[in-house]
């Protein structure tokens, strides 16, 4: 892959950070956005911009169609069985906020166990504890091994005849561990239990063919896949989502309102109340366009050749303590200094024009379980180099200097 053509097509690393090239390393937090991407958002606000589903003017009918030719083209990408399966939601949060909402008011009773690990982003534990707080229900934890993983054998063991669903990541943003998704879906399937994939680091890293994984749900964050902030998306099955109750109450998810009785829209209306953020659906269109342009293999590739030399230079520095060790992991690398706060190794590294991330990373559980209060992460994206690299890893010799280690 030509990186430097790929990199041109990304407006904002023609700036420079403290007189220093921008070397982005913070992909897992958010990704950068291509000028297809911001054009179409600005052409569409300049030449089409309309409410959607409502007026029946021009303007009105071309914005709706470029709303729904998104959802036809989410549809192929993520190959779905059905366009009504695609929702657009808000984030990946409010994604697994609904179905923790909607699933868990009609199917989560009081007793009831909900299975999660300690991998977990809080946007993938906090809906479900508050649903388990509001219901009675039991929230477990399969562990966290040495290496960062969470083996199979240990969610089996939690597996009960209570477990009414099971909400995993598919990437954890610390480790990089890629969960071993479709044996888990493959064993909750003997038991008729359904299962939320937390997709927002896989969907911009792993091919996704949605028939063939057969999870109920998966949720995708559209700001981590080059596309815009303010959009998320939720796959549910056509079954699960013409049977559960709507997530917000509001105009367009309605079929009529009386004073004493309501019908809803069928699915996805149903489950997209009030007005929608059009011109981020209709740019995400384009953010497809540009993974498929480059191809989805030809980036896994790229991305894994990249993780590994870096890993390989960060092992090579004896004051770096990287942070899992799993098999199979994803474009993140979470580490340590001795004697040097992650906030620190951050503020120090964006001296040098590095961006990454450094805290919690909203995984507190994991924090603990690992007994250190922050790391800090550098993570890839398509537009990341061998080159990018080596400056991070001068950038931390740099942080040495500063604290004299």
């Amino acid at each position: 892959m030509n990186i430097k053509k790929i990199k041109s097509e990304f407006p904002i690393f023609k700036q420079k950070i403290n007189g220093k090239p921008l070397v982005y390393l913070d992909s897992a937090n958010s990704s950068q956005k291509p000028k297809t991407v911001i054009n179409r958002i600005s052409n569409f606000y300049e030449t089409e911009f309309s409410n959607v589903g409502r007026s029946v003017h021009s303007l009105a009918v071309k914005a709706t169609n470029r709303f729904e030719d998104t959802r036809d083209k989410v549809k192929l990408y993520l190959n779905a069985k059905h366009r009504e399966e695609i929702i657009f939601t808000k984030s990946a949060t409010e994604s697994i906020n609904l179905v923790a909402s909607s699933f868990g008011e009609k199917f989560i009773n009081k007793g009831d166990e909900i299975l999660t690990t300690e991998l977990e982003h809080h946007s993938n534990y906090i809906p479900w504890y508050f649903i388990g707080k509001k219901k009675g229900a039991v929230i477990k934890f399969a562990p966290v091994n040495e290496k960062g993983e969470v083996e199979i054998d240990e969610i089996k063991k939690l597996i009960t005849n209570k477990t009414k669903i099971i909400a995993i990541t598919h990437i954890s943003n610390v480790t990089g561990t890629i969960m071993p998704i479709k044996k888990i879906i493959d064993l909750a399937k003997e038991k008729k239990i359904p299962v939320l994939i937390d997709g927002t680091q896989g969907a911009p890293h792993l091919k996704l063919d949605m028939q063939n994984l057969d999870c109920d749900f998966y949720a995708i964050s559209c700001h981590k896949m080059y596309g815009p902030n303010g959009l998320g998306i939720l796959y549910a099955k056509k079954k699960w989502l013409d049977e559960l109750p709507p997530y917000q109450g509001g105009g367009g998810m309605i079929s009529e309102v009386l004073k004493d009785k309501v019908t809803f829209a069928s699915s996805p209306t149903k489950f997209e109340a009030g007005t929608m953020q059009t011109a981020e659906v209709v740019g995400f269109f384009e953010a497809i366009n540009f993974i498929e342009s480059l191809g989805i293999k030809n980036i896994i590739n790229h991305e894994n050749e990249v993780l590994e030399y870096g890993i390989e230079k960060l092992k090579k520095n004896n004051s770096v303590n990287i942070i899992g060790d799993p098999k199979n992991r994803g474009s993140v690398m979470c580490f340590t200094m001795k004697g040097i706060h992650p906030h620190d190794i951050a503020t120090i590294l964006d001296e040098d024009g590095v961006a990454i991330r450094a805290g919690h990373h909203c995984c507190q559980i994991l924090h603990d379980k690992l007994g250190i209060p922050a790391t800090a992460r550098a993570s890839i994206g398509v537009y990341n180099s061998k080159e990018d690299i080596d400056v991070l890893c001068d950038a931390i010799n740099n942080c040495k200097k500063v604290f004299n280690i």
